[in-house]
């Protein structure tokens, strides 16, 4: 016997980022894990240490997922740009097998109940996020789209905000001409 694990880890943290997603770290219960995941507690425990190991690394694994995401849309102006991020980011069709919303911002409305660690892992996501607005706004005032008396970062993190609605507010009933307009209405804030 080699000591390696006998199952498919990429597959484990995939499904188990899933539950998290779904249910949040609190609600997730390690009954919830064992079945997605196909895994016994044992095994759980053995390979992550706990519940909160296997969360940090399914928010390990998400967060890259988002910003590689982020990080690909491109347009010809940084306008375009940040309005084509927002723009993918729109609920396509209903995804039954990927829980709606952003894993990172359900993560951040129960901040009080991670763990320090698991705080601090999705402090660092949505920061991430925000630093991909930040890029394309200090890209644009080196360029001469914007000018550098635009604060860049109170600017990432509106545009983030804008992102994170459009990623949630379709879970409460906004519909996609809703956050369609919303993001043209979000748009017409871009500095000129």
């Amino acid at each position: 016997m080699s000591g390696k694990p006998q199952y498919d880890e990429a597959a484990v943290i995939e499904a188990a980022m899933l539950v998290f997603w779904r249910h949040g770290y609190a609600a997730a219960s390690i009954s919830d894990l064992t079945s997605a995941t196909g895994l016994s507690r044992s095994s759980i425990y053995q390979r992550f240490g706990d519940k909160e190991g296997l969360f940090r690394e399914a928010v390990a694994r998400y967060t890259e997922r988002v910003l590689r995401r982020m990080n690909h849309i491109d347009g010809a102006s940084a306008r375009s740009r940040v309005e084509a991020l927002l723009r993918d980011f729109l609920p396509k069709r209903p995804a039954a097998a990927r829980p709606a919303g952003c894993m990172l911002a359900r993560s951040c409305a129960e901040q009080a109940d991670l763990p320090t660690a698991a705080q601090s892992l999705v402090t660092e996501g949505v920061t991430g996020q925000q630093q991909v607005f930040a890029r394309i706004i200090q890209q644009a005032q080196a360029d001469g789209e914007l000018p550098h008396t635009i604060d860049a970062d109170a600017l990432a993190w509106f545009y983030l905000g804008v992102l994170h609605s459009v990623m949630n507010l379709p879970q409460a009933g906004a519909t996609p001409a809703a956050m369609a307009a919303m993001i043209a209405i979000a748009m017409s804030a871009w500095p000129v």
